[in-house]
């Protein structure tokens, strides 16, 4: 099967994103990019997850999008996907749900607060708010000018998306993502409990404010900075037994 190892990866995280508590029915997908061989892997459209077979899998063109590999249609939101890809050079996997609390805030048009060291650990602030698209955007190739809309808004807001690894498309639902579709389907994990804590903190006290910057910094920058300092050490760095 060609791109064996990529259609396998995408196809066990899109089955991953079930357990997790992230979809219902078929309402998401998941997906890969290999950008030395210039290709995305995503699922295809409206198939359900228990059916879903690495041979499924929709392999397409990173810069047209014209299927390469696979007898099924991608998924409608395959246009999304790859504008992110081509716009964000680090990004390796994309994770798109409608979990319940991330589509809520979604839906209500706010962005999810940073008041706590939870979300703090995940993403270097709020998680934004994508602009609307327009009458004529959303009339055509909608999904396309979805993908747009999420680019302009990282860029005129002078966020960095492998800071804040995830989005809400307003009235509409979370996209999260990562260096690897492993590290992308962690994420949209991580923004729906985000968003869960934000609303149940909004809850408790509306006029809750954010998280110190002293804290947000300390939490991020010691797990994803250039002197982290969480977990352990990788192999080749580890100091070698005595």
């Amino acid at each position: 099967m060609k791109y064996e190892a990529l259609r396998k990866e995408v196809c066990r995280i899109n089955k991953e994103i079930v357990p997790a508590g992230l979809v219902v029915l078929t309402w998401g997908n998941a997906s890969g990019v290999d950008r030395d061989k210039g290709v995305v892997a995503i699922k295809p459209s409206g198939v359900g997850y228990d059916a879903l077979k690495p041979r499924d899998i929709v392999v397409v063109s990173l810069a047209s999008g014209d299927v390469v590999a696979g007898s099924l249609r991608p998924s409608s939101d395959t246009p999304t996907h790859l504008c992110l890809y081509q716009a964000f050079a680090g990004l390796g996997g994309i994770v798109h749900t409608h979990s319940t609390f991330a589509t809520g805030w979604a839906q209500a048009r706010k962005p999810i607060p940073c008041q706590g060291t939870t979300h703090a650990d995940h993403f270097y602030g709020a998680i934004p708010v994508a602009r609307e698209c327009t009458a004529e955007e959303i009339a055509t190739a909608y999904e396309r000018h979805t993908g747009d809309a999420i680019v302009d808004t990282f860029r005129t807001g002078g966020l960095d998306p492998m800071r804040i690894p995830g989005v809400l498309v307003p009235g509409h639902a979370p996209f999260a993502w990562g260096p690897t579709p492993q590290h992308a389907l962690e994420n949209a994990v991580v923004l729906e409990e985000v968003a869960r804590l934000a609303w149940v903190t909004q809850l408790i006290d509306p006029n809750a404010g954010d998280l110190p910057r002293t804290l947000l910094d300390k939490h991020f920058l010691r797990k994803h900075g250039d002197t982290a300092y969480y977990g352990q050490a990788s192999r080749q760095d580890s100091p070698k037994a005595e």
